[in-house]
């Protein structure tokens, strides 16, 4: 028709930018990375705000959530954040306290999902002189454990997988902004063996002593281990110099460990005293033992002899007895 303008197809017409992000399929998770590894992550991934790493990071482990909103971010480099990163939470599927005393004074037992469907446990141990910030929170390192010990519940099921560094973590925060459960130090003593995920393990102490995050200082976290060879000498070359240490013993002569802790058939009491002797890297160091006293297994006069002899040499150290508990499911 005269003075109509003729039609412009639609695959001419000029269209406004799509500044919609394709969707990531697989987002990385905080929990995983200390705040430099974040910093190199976020400018590599996101085209503009990765500047604001620490301050996300801060928010992250003190929120237990990304929170981008706060800090004068444009919506897309707000949306670019949360497309490339999250933070991994754990959900509490159910808790077990001890009987008794009031609650900051009893220890408590949480049950953690994972999202392969298979569940964990972290515990929080009050310590003595108060609660809150001088409780222990032991954690878990593996899906089930390797190890066989025949007083352990996890060993029974066997290893069904290592933990990440990030799913260590997240028990941790979980723990904390979840059940309010703010404790001062963290010991690696729950399921799994930790010398047995070493990798993932050293890389959870740096990110559990990140100043950004929650900063613990090293000699606030503790390594328990049964002694699996090589073990000690793989952690030694860490560098870790402040880092706790203690050995789960439990029986001080070769016969009587080899049939309580199948670890002892392959390493022997000697090598692992030897490997003890040579762990220490500073002069204050002092070695952790801890005995797991089993009725009429491990808790004669005879036993107590025994463990004497073994921690009788160049180190310093702290015997810790805890009574067997038979498992109840919870």
């Amino acid at each position: 028709m005269p003075g109509q303008q003729p039609r412009t197809p639609d695959a001419c017409r000029a269209r406004p930018p799509d500044t919609r992000l394709p969707r990531v399929e697989e987002s990385i998770d905080i929990l995983g990375l200390t705040s430099p590894q974040l910093a190199q992550a976020a400018a590599s991934l996101l085209p503009s705000g990765a500047g604001l790493f620490g301050r996300i990071y801060s928010s992250a482990f003190a929120l237990g959530k990304l929170d981008t909103e706060n800090f004068g971010l444009s919506k897309f480099s707000s949306a670019a954040w949360e497309n490339r990163f999250r933070v991994g939470l754990l959900p509490v599927l159910r808790v077990v306290m001890e009987e008794g005393g009031d609650q900051a004074s009893r220890t408590a037992k949480a049950v953690l999902g994972l999202e392969d469907g298979s569940e964990i446990e972290c515990v929080r141990i009050p310590m003595p002189g108060g609660a809150g910030g001088k409780a222990t929170l032991c954690v878990s390192s593996q899906v089930g454990c390797a190890m066989g010990c025949a007083f352990c519940e996890t060993g029974r099921a066997g290893l069904r997988r290592n933990l990440t560094a990030a799913e260590i973590v997240a028990q941790v925060l979980s723990a904390r902004i979840t059940l309010g459960w703010d404790c001062g130090n963290i010991v690696f003593m729950g399921m799994g063996e930790c010398l047995d995920n070493l990798g993932q393990v050293a890389r959870a102490l740096r990110i559990l002593g990140d100043v950004r995050g929650f900063a613990y200082s090293m000699e606030r976290l503790t390594l328990c281990s049964c002694g699996p060879l090589g073990g000690l000498e793989a952690l030694r070359g860490l560098g870790l110099k402040r880092l706790n240490l203690s050995i789960s013993l439990n029986a001080a002569n070769d016969k009587k460990r080899s049939a309580l802790m199948p670890v002892n058939r392959g390493l022997g009491l000697d090598a692992l005293a030897a490997s003890l002797a040579a762990y220490s890297q500073r002069r204050n160091f002092v070695l952790g033992v801890n005995w797991c006293l089993m009725p009429g297994l491990n808790d004669s006069r005879e036993d107590a002899r025994e463990a004497a002899a073994f921690c009788r040499g160049e180190l310093a150290v702290a015997t810790r007895t805890a009574a067997y508990h038979s498992y109840v499911s919870g």
